[in-house]
Parts: structure tokens; sequence; C-alpha cells
């Protein structure tokens, strides 16, 4: 499914919802609420108490400007929340009463006090980073009125509930999940992960089912990871959980499952039946939280900056570290995990722009919060310096990070030369379905090279080793090429390299498995371009914006259609059949599809693409695949196009109906002049335009990569981003931009 962070962005940015996005953390969010009785405070404090789970019934909610009535709210957290607070953590169910009811798609709003970060923006910034590498929740700032009087600022992230499981995981909306925080954070096994047997009686107090079923899922968990590690990669997302504890170390994140109490994670079961840890309560990450081991005084600021990036790896009492890092190779990726968290967002100092950029944001709402636990000073000083004393302290984000970068990049571990890898090729170079090409990468200093991929991003990664000796497509034996043949069906392959020697390893990409390559997979018949989001881009004979599938023949001779299939469903591939059609040499062929099969002059399907995502399936009469295409996130009115035209992998771009797809258009349109340069370019890029405009940037398969308002002039730093084509989204003008 489409993820619905990205359609909120999207809308926003392209001026097709009046209401601004939940999480869009270039702007504050707004949300009122509206009580019928003036001692709300008490009733929510009673309720709290209870631990019944019961909520007050607010008789409004208005999210920015957006008005929901009969919600449920109720008081939240545990060391954030106190009867005493001016301002607790607040939970609100927009379905609670009308099961319907939802903002943007989402029916639960987490609502963070800001009691342990002085800064404000721990939690906004950590998870901004966090998902770039892995999926987290979405975070951005809410300022909070209640019944007409401004209650204060709070930090407003996405749940971790069915909906997000579903929209990031490929995971059934009934699939297992488990909320990892101990009852009893202070003694006992913490959700460590520790085999405790066969009992689920055993867990109930380390682990929150908030699925209906799943406790044996925790346990072969369990016991995989304690007594059974060589299958452990069949029953957890080994990568995700090595992002996770990268992300935990680099970022002194202590109030994790890599801290003292091993907690705030989630676990969610994949539809592949791995369970998947995803990483949750960042308000004390970046050496808030100052506790490395249970009992003594604080660490000092020095023991924060020199965290051992092995902590716990002899330590029992953390199973998931202890086995995953005396792997080797695991060990390796974790360390080429970390060494890309450092480079993107800290030796830069990418975060501390971020940081800066943050507070500039919310510093008015902040000095006008009378209900905030620090002062206005604070808040301003912690970003560099350290505030407060004791168990009320906070480290400085600068202060830690700055010599926490410098201390690991001289650590032993990130001073060895990992290997380097070049360009993938293949043989032949375009490759056809159902064949098997060799497959082949330029890599140096490795001692080990393994090609990972996949069809489907629902689908695990087949992890294949390749080999420099001559016989794999690879040249000569210790030309430094590895190769491997792979057995390739009609969609174009997902892929990532993994090269490793005796002491470091590295990926290509360097955000894989979160980010991957695409090698396309093509015949003489094509899906070439495919719009699914047609609001005023392309009119069907009749002047109706529907969505379509472009064709095109890449070989000599015209291709007769009649028989052929389009469906949208893997297991009902003969949907809809062509009629007599010819499509000639070169040329290119437009089906809308629209459901109206029949019913208007022209070739129009008997089903319409899903707005959310799916794939579309190009067969022959007798049901074989010619050419697939798995899509998500398309933008209003863009394309995703095989660019080179006919042979290319899918990308993003402004359509090309009926045209060749390596002429993008650089301008959709020009009512105002804007200018990029330099474009191309390799470290930073100037955008000037003559007004206040929403400023988007996207890569070809749709990811935001950076969302702002700004003035006349904005320079972005892209120096970290991948090599490539993005486009650039200036109020309503599109352009090309070429990262090299």
């Amino acid at each position: 499914m489409i993820k619905k962070y990205v359609w909120a962005l999207l809308v926003l940015c392209w001026g097709h919802a009046h209401t601004q996005s939940l999480y869009d953390n270039t702007n504050v969010t707004t949300i009122e609420i509206f009580f019928s009785t003036s001692n709300w405070d008490q009733i929510l404090d009673n309720y709290y108490a209870a631990g019944m789970d019961q909520r007050l019934i607010a008789d409004s909610v208005v999210i920015n400007g957006s008005m929901k009535d009969s919600v449920g709210v109720k008081y939240k957290g545990n060391s954030t929340y106190n009867a005493n607070n001016d301002k607790n953590p607040l939970n609100l169910s927009l379905d609670y009463i009308k099961g319907n009811q939802d903002y943007q798609g989402f029916r639960t709003i987490k609502l963070s006090n800001g009691k342990n970060d002085p800064s404000f923006i721990r939690e906004v910034l950590s998870y901004e980073i966090a998902r770039k590498y892995m999926v987290a929740p979405q975070s951005n700032f809410a300022e909070v009125h209640i019944n007409g009087n401004y209650h204060g600022m709070y930090v407003n992230s996405e749940s971790i509930n069915s909906d997000f499981q579903d929209d990031y995981l490929y995971a059934d909306r009934d699939n297992t999940r488990f909320k990892c925080n101990p009852e009893t954070v202070f003694g006992g096994n913490g959700s460590s992960l520790e085999y405790l047997g066969t009992d689920s009686a055993f867990y109930e107090d380390y682990y929150e089912l908030k699925s209906d079923f799943g406790w044996q899922d925790l346990i072969n968990l369990t016991y995989d990871i304690v007594n059974n590690p060589l299958n452990l990669e069949s029953s957890l997302d080994i990568d995700r959980a090595l992002w996770m504890l990268a992300f935990n170390n680099v970022l002194v994140n202590l109030d994790s499952y890599t801290g003292p109490f091993r907690q705030n994670y989630y676990l969610i079961k994949d539809n592949n039946n791995r369970m998947n840890p995803i990483i949750w309560d960042l308000n004390e990450c970046l050496g808030g939280f100052e506790m490395i081991n249970n009992g003594g005084g604080p660490p000092s600021l020095q023991n924060l900056i020199q965290l051992d990036p092995l902590i716990r790896i002899n330590e029992a009492d953390w199973p998931l570290i202890q086995t995953l890092l005396n792997n080797d190779t695991y060990q390796r990726m974790y360390i080429a995990h970390m060494r890309t968290i450092l480079e993107e967002n800290f030796s830069n100092g990418l975060y501390l722009t971020r940081a800066n950029d943050l507070q500039s944001l919310v510093s008015s709402l902040i000095q006008a919060d009378a209900n905030s636990f620090y002062s206005f000073n604070d808040f301003s000083n912690n970003i560099n310096n350290s505030v407060g004393g004791g168990p009320s302290g906070s480290v400085g984000i600068t202060e830690l990070m700055d010599a926490r970068t410098n201390f690991l990049q001289s650590h032993s571990l990130f001073l060895v030369a990992p290997p380097s890898i070049g360009a993938v090729s293949s043989t032949p170079l375009q490759i056809n379905p159902y064949t098997e090409p060799f497959i082949t990468v330029d890599v140096s200093n490795a001692t080990n090279v393994y090609l990972a991929y996949r069809f489907r991003p629902q689908d695990v990664f087949t992890k294949l080793e390749m080999f420099d000796d001559g016989m794999h497509g690879d040249g000569s034996a210790g030309d430094g090429i590895y190769g491997i043949d792979v057995m390739v069906d009609a969609r174009d392959m997902q892929y990532y390299i993994y090269a490793e020697n005796n002491d470091a390893g590295v990926f290509s990409p360097e955000r894989a498995e979160h980010e991957y390559h695409y090698l396309p997979v093509v015949s003489d018949l094509v899906i070439n371009e495919l719009m699914a989001s047609n609001m005023n881009a392309v009119a069907d004979q009749n002047g109706e914006y529907d969505d379509w599938v472009e064709l095109y023949n890449n070989g000599t001779n015209s291709i007769m259609l009649d028989g052929y299939f389009l469906s949208d469903n893997e297991n009902n591939l003969g949907k809809w059949q062509f009629p007599n059609t010819v499509l000639p040499s070169g040329g290119y062929l437009t089906v809308w599809l629209d459901g109206q099969d029949g019913l208007q002059a022209g070739l129009h399907t008997s089903f319409k693409l899903s707005a959310d995502g799916e794939e579309l399936f190009l067969s022959t009469p007798t049901l074989d695949v010619v050419d697939a295409i798995f899509y998500t996130a398309l933008p209003t009115d863009m394309s995703f196009a095989r660019v080179p035209n006919g042979t290319g992998p899918f990308t993003v771009q402004a359509h090309t109906n009926n045209a060749n797809n390596n002429g993008v258009l650089e301008v959709l349109h020009l009512e105002n002049e804007v200018l990029l340069y330099p474009n191309p370019t390799q470290s930073t890029i100037t955008i000037e335009h003559p007004s206040i405009e929403k400023i988007a940037i996207y890569d070809v398969m749709g990811k935001l990569m950076h969302l702002e308002k700004s003035y006349e002039t904005t320079t972005i730093n892209c120096e970290h981003w991948p090599a490539g084509m993005y486009i650039v989204k200036v109020g309503t003008q599109a352009h090309r931009l070429i990262i090299q």
C-alpha cells in the first residue's frame, strides 16, 4: 500500500487538498480540543490512575482546520506523565466513537509533552534521521489548544498500530504486533528477547501483545536468537535489526534495546513470517537518557562520547546484540551502517543544520508555552550546551555528537579500509524476461561479494555469492570482476551489492536494504509509462482524466496484440483482453485504466488502478507474463516511465505520453521563472524563485528527499544523496535535477 505520509505531502505540494499534512515537519500542526467540562484534567488523571484505558469524549477536535467530533482522549506515557504536570502527554482516538473517522487516513494521534528534552527537537530530528535507513514513525510539532486556551507545544509522532504495519511493512492488519516495554522497568529482564521457555506467561510482564494473537511468534523468535541463530534470517528481518542497533549506538539512544532497560521498540510480523523491529520513543535520543547501565550514578559526558560501538557484545542479557555482533559478517554490516549514519548526518554537520531549522520553526511557540518544563533559555542553549543537572539535566547535542563523531571515526573499527564497489553490468546488456543472465560488478579490496535481489518490494531478498573465478561471466579469474547468473521473471530486478574483506564491509547503495538499485528486464513489448493519479495531465477522447498505461514496441516488427491481457491481479491475469490491435515497430499505445470497457471508444479496461499502489501485468494470450510493474508513491500528474525509453528502469518524471521518455520535460508550467543551478551538481543545488513557494524534491521512485517553504533563494545540500535523477517541484512547476 502507498504510504499515507507520501500522499499527504504530495497533495500539500500540488494543491489538491485544503488541509496541511498531519506530519509536515516544515510546519507546525495545530490541534484544538474542546471538552464540555472544565475539569477535564482531573477526569483524565482519574482515568489514568484507574488504568482501565478509559477515555474522555471531546465534543470536537479541530486538526489544521478540519473538525472531528466525538474524539476519545486519554493521557499516556510513563516517565513523562505525572498528575502534577501542567502538560501531560495525550492520545487522541478519532475513531473511538465514530468507527470510520480519521484525518488523512490516521485514526490515532499521539502527542508527547517534551518533559525530558530541553531542546524540544530530539524526537523529531532523530526520527527524521532514522527514516533514511529503516521504517520508523513520522514526527513533527503540534501546538495544542484546549477549550480555546493555548495549552502548549507537543511532539506529534505517528502511532505504530495496525494501519502502520499495513502501510509500511507488507504485513496484514491482524499480523502479530508487540510493544516491547516492560511493565516493571527497574529490575527483571526488560524486553530483552531472552528465551524464557515455552509458556507465554513468562513473557507477559515484558512484552505487550497488541494483536489478537502472537505469543508463539515471540517465543519462536527468542528461541532462534538464543538457541538457533542459523535459522534467524527466517524469523527476523536482520537488516532492520542491524540498522536499529547501529542507530541506537551512533545517536547514543540509550532508552532503547541497547540501553539498560532493553525497551522502546515494537516487533511486527510481516507476511514473510519474519519479525520486524521498529524503533520507538526517541524523546531522549542524542544522549538525553543519561544511563548506560542499571545502577550507579549517571555517566559522564565522556562516557557517552566514548560509548563502545560493540557495547553488550558479550552480555547474555542482550541476546540480540550478542548473537548478531558475534557473527563476523553481521558485525561488518552493522559497522557499515554506523559509518553511513555518521557520514550522512554528523561528519557533514547536517544534523546541526536540521536542529537549528527545527528550533527556529517552533521558537516563538515555545517561548509562549506557559506549561513548558524548561525555560526558553534552556531551550535555546541545549542544542550546543548541557543544561540543568542531576536526573533533570541534559547534555548539549553538539557537545556530545561532534565529539562522538570524532571518537567513532578514529576508532579502530572505522579506520580499516572496506572494499570499493563499482558499476553493475549484465550479459547480455538487455535482460529479457525468463532468462538467466550473468550479473557482474567491479569490486576491489574484497574477499567476498554478494548480490541480493528480488522482483517485488514485499519479497525477501535472495542472496547469492558472486565469484571472481572466470566461470561466472566475470571475465578472467582474479581481475576484480565478480559475477553470478540469476533467473529473472518479467519484472525489473531490485538489488544491492554487499562486499567485505576480513576487516570491513560496504553496501551499494549504502542505505541497503532500505534502498536498492534497479535493473530493467525488458522484451520487444514493454509497459513503457504509467500514470496512476491523473488529475489534469492527459485527457482521453471524452475529455476525462483517467489513469492510463502506455505500451511500446522495442522490436523491428509489428506486434499483434489481439488476445493479449492486462490485469492488476497476479492471480487473475486474464482480467481484460485486447481487441484486434496492432502495435507497429517503435510505436506507442495508450490504454485507459478506467473501468469503462465497452462504454467508450478506444481502449478502456474493465478495471481501474488503485491510488494506493499495486501491480500491473501484461500477458500473452496463453497468460505468459510479458512485462509487469509494481508501483507505489506516484505523484499526481507525474508518470512512472522507463528511461531510457523502452529499455531503462522506471523513474518518476513529467509525462511524455505517446512520445520518447528520454525527452523528459524540464518544466511543466512556466508562470514564473525558476532557476536551478548548478544542474548537474555534486554537492549543492541553489533554487531561485520570485515568491514564497513550497519546494519538494523527490527521487525517481517518488521518495521525498527534501521539503521546505522558502522565499526567493534556497540552497540545499545534496552532497550525500545517491547519484541520479530527481524531480524538483517549486510551487506548480516541475524540474529535473541531476546529481552526479
